[in-house]
């Protein structure tokens, strides 16, 4: 069977890998699956319930929910089946981003998950040209309940006849980007540009079928909703889950013992902290072990391979050590998969050496998303980068517009799995375009260069954002992300933005991470009473000079940090009282926001 629309994942399943726990979730206190044929089942029931309701090929319906569930992926199986365009919305955006979305898209329905969803979708209803119902995923009082437009009992004939004249090459999601400038765009998926990705990286996961895997990015983003695509084509049981409860005794991922997850940097960096800060309350020989065991990491590269008294020492830190972290994350854990930021190196080698296997990949939603990826393989990864393209895949650095260090450019991509634009938005569409040589390359907007790998193939290296380039009041430029990825390392510094625009030199908004001040301070004889205390505290400010001096050194003068402050916020990917937040939904800085929201504080820093 050939897989060229994003249904026939589900039906490949079913001819080849047949599961009892195709996709599953914690429901009502008790873990519940959907085998493949009852996933099958509920995606017939909606496309019929759909073309009952009027729907028509070409219309859209939205999806949201807070946490991943196995009625999100019925209810894209069975839009899709009938030529229906899903329209996935972050469930945490601002109230004028639903607006916008909706009417932008011209949405017919929406369905939604647990909590306010319902109340937050219907309050902007008013404002919305032309949705028509909104049903919830679970029963709720006086509202419409998505089983009850299933058709259960209809003709096929109709949903097949539609399925088999579906064009791969047709448009069939609207995925809207994120913002960090302006208004989301509506990111114009076609069936081939998805399968294409999924196609390109069924031999690059460590993953056999009848594995399992934990999916806890939300579906909404391309990066998590790709990744299902994949298991359910090769064979992997699906459980989702949140970011609630992943670690801890009775976590998620003990009771679940997964094969994979993909993750995004922060959430690996949450889990170092709580191990971190376990070793520190840890007393006399356990607890010079355990820091003994982390300086192992060091000098751990990919592939190394460890003999006489290193690889006796490995073994030892392994044995006593390590093997907690992986029975931590459940024992099984054959690989993570990070994306949709950069990951510190020095999270992929404590994890990596521990026997937790973290790659990194690359892409954007404009790329359906995978261009790189890191492989499992041996020679297939080293730190620093994004690994080598995927197949069927091109990578160049044209360095011809802009200002860059030798060797780098902004990176260019071409592939089939290139959107087909912005939705309404033609102009934005060409200006991200360029045709060089008779190709038309994606302008990523990422700046990087390409190193040889250990087999002598093209890694990615990226060094920051091309729009996010600072210039100094001198002239140089400074790129921010490379800077905040490595001051984030330590594990007292929860965000980091670099200022320094038209200014002498270059400074830094820093936002602690709570817990680990909190500790910190109790280790230190500084009294906690409160974070906006603690940041004004003089022993507290040294000690983040001491993290300043320790990292400058790694950077040129121009781009070392010579004045910062710490704040007494945090940073979120929603806000309670509408206003903007700080952060986009995958973690990414809002700095037009941040700069607006810390006027005051950056000020402070250059009249000084």
């Amino acid at each position: 069977m050939e897989v060229t629309r994003l249904f026939d994942f589900i039906h490949y399943q079913k001819k080849h890998y047949p599961l009892e726990k195709s996709f599953g979730y914690k429901h009502n206190g008790k873990w519940t699956y959907f085998s493949t044929d009852q996933m099958i089942e509920m995606g017939n029931n909606i496309s019929r319930g759909l073309l009952k309701l009027g729907l028509k090929p070409g219309d859209k319906i939205a999806l949201l929910a807070y946490k991943n569930r196995p009625e999100w992926i019925a209810m894209d199986i069975g839009a899709q089946q009938v030529g229906i365009i899903t329209v996935p919305v972050y469930p945490t955006i601002s109230p004028k981003e639903y607006v916008y979305i909706f009417n932008d898209a011209g949405v017919k329905c929406a369905f939604v998950g647990a909590d306010d969803l319902y109340d937050k979708v219907n309050t902007a209803k008013k404002d919305l040209d032309m949705l028509e119902d909104i049903y919830t995923f679970d029963k709720q009082e006086g509202r419409k309940y998505w089983k009850d437009m299933w058709d259960t009992e209809g003709s096929m004939a109709p949903v097949q006849e539609l399925m088999d004249a579906t064009d791969p090459s047709k448009l069939a999601t609207i995925i809207y980007t994120s913002g960090t400038t302006g208004n989301p765009k509506g990111v114009m998926l076609s069936h081939n540009n998805i399968v294409s990705n999924v196609m390109n990286v069924k031999e690059l996961l460590p993953l056999e079928a009848g594995q399992t895997a934990l999916s806890f990015l939300p579906l909404c983003h391309i990066f998590e909703r790709t990744a299902s695509y994949s298991y359910a084509y090769n064979g992997i049981s699906v459980t989702f889950t949140g970011t609630d409860n992943l670690g801890g005794e009775d976590g998620d991922l003990r009771a679940l013992k997964p094969n994979f997850f993909s993750t995004v940097p922060r959430l690996l960096e949450k889990v170092y902290e709580k191990i971190y800060n376990k070793g520190l309350e840890l007393t006399g020989f356990k607890k010079s072990l355990f820091f003994w065991a982390l300086d192992m990491t060091d000098d751990y590269e990919y592939d190394k391979s460890y003999s006489g008294l290193s690889g006796i020492k490995m073994g030892i830190a392994d044995k006593l050590i390590f093997s907690k972290w992986r029975e931590a994350l459940g024992g099984n854990v054959k690989g993570i998969l990070t994306g949709a930021a950069a990951c510190p190196v020095k999270m992929a080698k404590v994890f990596s050496a521990a026997g937790i296997p973290i790659r990194e990949g690359y892409g954007l939603t404009e790329t359906s998303p995978g261009l790189t990826i890191g492989r499992y393989d041996k020679g297939g990864a080293m730190l620093g980068t994004v690994g080598p393209a995927l197949p069927n895949v091109e990578i160049m650095i044209d360095p011809s517009e802009g200002e860059y260090k030798e060797g780098e450019g902004e990176i260019l991509a071409f592939g089939p799995n290139i959107m087909m634009g912005y939705y309404n938005k033609p102009d934005a569409t060409a200006a991200v375009m360029k045709d060089i040589d008779g190709k038309r390359w994606f302008r990523t907007g990422d700046v990087g260069k390409l190193v040889k790998g250990p087999g002598g193939e093209n890694f990615l290296k990226i060094t920051d954002r091309k729009k996010e380039l600072l210039k100094t009041s001198g002239g140089k430029y400074v790129a921010p992300a490379p800077i905040e990825n490595k001051f984030k390392e330590d594990f007292l510094i929860e965000q980091m933005m670099v200022v320094g625009e038209k200014q002498k030199f270059v400074s830094a908004l820093i936002v602690p991470a709570e817990e680990a001040l909190k500790d910190w301070c109790d280790c230190n004889d500084v009294q906690w009473t409160s974070l906006s205390d603690a940041v004004s505290n003089p022993k507290v400010i040294e000690h983040y000079q001491t993290v300043v001096n320790k990292f400058n050194p790694e950077f040129s003068h121009i781009e070392q940090i010579k004045k910062f402050k710490i704040l007494d916020c945090t940073w979120d990917a929603t806000k309670a009282d509408g206003s903007d937040a700080e952060l986009t939904p995958t973690m990414k800085l809002k700095r037009r926001v941040i700069r607006q929201k810390h006027q005051k504080e950056i000020e402070d820093i250059y009249n000084v």
